[in-house]
């Protein structure tokens, strides 16, 4: 599609879900904006009955609001077989452990395709579409580059660590539904843990409590502890700020492993995101580090650099351009050549729950379209 941003006169209304540990809340899409004023129920995920009676009555009552429905899309804790629509052990829905084919029983009951997707992957399908991407390409044609960008890495930072890959307008699930599984990449600051363990909230906690000297149950939540860091609230600010500058570590190792292997710009959403000035110089100096080598000497991180897209300076870097006229052999003829590769890396511009909104709406009208042809990225 071209022009404008992808299904936004479409009438077709695709029921969504963003299912918590606690609770879930249902809501309608249609022409990428709500269609229903959205429902909020106990998740009861210790009840497989009382849990699965929960989203039929969500999806039926926001299905009645709406005036019917094309799809259902949502994105729902894995592990799961998503294309399948079976979900697997969940840890903060336990009624789920043994297989649950919550999406086949969806579709019995209301008769209509159901998609369940990971939330990482829909969280990036929506900033690829609609979010961080299309603005980056505005800003750069604004500012008269060349460049385009068509790949983006979105990453969640919250209870856990999900990612989500989008390849040239296509959402990348892979082979077994298991692409963007961030979470499980080796933790740089403690080899034995994957990364989750060093980012997420109980990763923040447990350093604030070790730094500050106190038992790791008492305490605060991140939000109190990034307050103590920007001293608006009482406690340890040492401790508060290494806490997160740790997050930004560990986080931005993971984050250049996948970096190397995608080449494209990168957006962070989730609950922790609201304290990104806290862990966003981190990681991003963790993707301008250096790696030694055998031979001696050290190599970039990264083969492009990288450029905090919240920093107004860096911002204007990262839109400039550096292209260079390079004549061409034998000829008058000159070709530009840019000198520097560069990635940004952003905050997301939808915010977490509406990106996952509109990935799960542009999947479902993608899959009820039949498209075997790449989506194209809001320009």
């Amino acid at each position: 599609m071209t022009g404008g941003k992808p299904w936004e006169n479409d009438r077709r209304v695709v029921l969504t879900l963003d299912a918590g540990g606690t609770s879930f809340r249902f809501s309608a899409i249609a022409g990428n904006r709500e269609a229903a004023r959205g429902l909020t129920l106990p998740s009861r995920g210790d009840d497989l009955d009382a849990c699965l009676a929960q989203i039929i009555e969500g999806f039926s009552r926001v299905w009645e609001e709406a005036g019917g429905a094309a799809a259902i899309s949502f994105a729902f804790p894995g592990p799961a077989d998503y294309a399948a629509g079976v979900i697997g052990d969940l840890g903060n829905l336990p009624a789920f452990r043994g297989g649950v084919a919550l999406g086949p029983m969806l579709e019995d009951r209301f008769g209509m395709p159901v998609y369940i997707n990971n939330d990482g992957d829909l969280f990036a399908y929506g900033e690829a579409l609609h979010g961080l991407l299309p603005d980056v390409n505005r800003r750069l044609g604004e500012a008269g580059s060349p460049r385009r960008y068509r790949n983006l890495l979105g990453v969640t930072l919250g209870t856990g660590f999900g990612a989500g890959i989008v390849r040239d307008g296509e959402l990348f699930v892979g082979d077994n539904g298991a692409a963007g599984e961030i979470w499980l990449v080796r933790n740089k600051l403690d080899r034995d843990l994957p990364a989750e363990d060093g980012v997420g909230i109980r990763a923040v906690r447990s350093v604030y409590a070790r730094e500050a000297g106190i038992a790791p149950d008492t305490a605060p939540e991140p939000s109190v502890i990034a307050a103590i860091a920007r001293r608006e609230t009482p406690g340890d600010e040492t401790a508060a700020r290494e806490a997160f500058r740790r997050l930004g570590e560990v986080a931005g190792d993971a984050v250049a492993n996948a970096v190397t292997l995608l080449d494209g710009l990168v957006v962070i959403g989730g609950g922790l995101a609201g304290a990104a000035e806290l862990f966003l110089p981190a990681l991003v100096g963790e993707l301008n580090g250096t790696l030694a080598r055998l031979t001696g000497g050290n190599v970039s991180r990264l083969e492009v650099s990288a450029l905090n897209l919240e920093d107004p300076a860096e911002r204007a870097r990262f839109v400039s351009s550096r292209a260079q006229a390079v004549r061409v052999p034998g000829s008058h003829r000159t070709v530009l050549y840019e000198t520097e590769k560069r990635t940004g890396v952003g905050l997301s511009r939808l915010g977490t729950s509406r990106a996952v909104g509109l990935g799960a709406y542009a999947w479902a009208l993608k899959k009820l379209d039949g498209s075997s042809s790449k989506t194209e990225v809001s320009r």
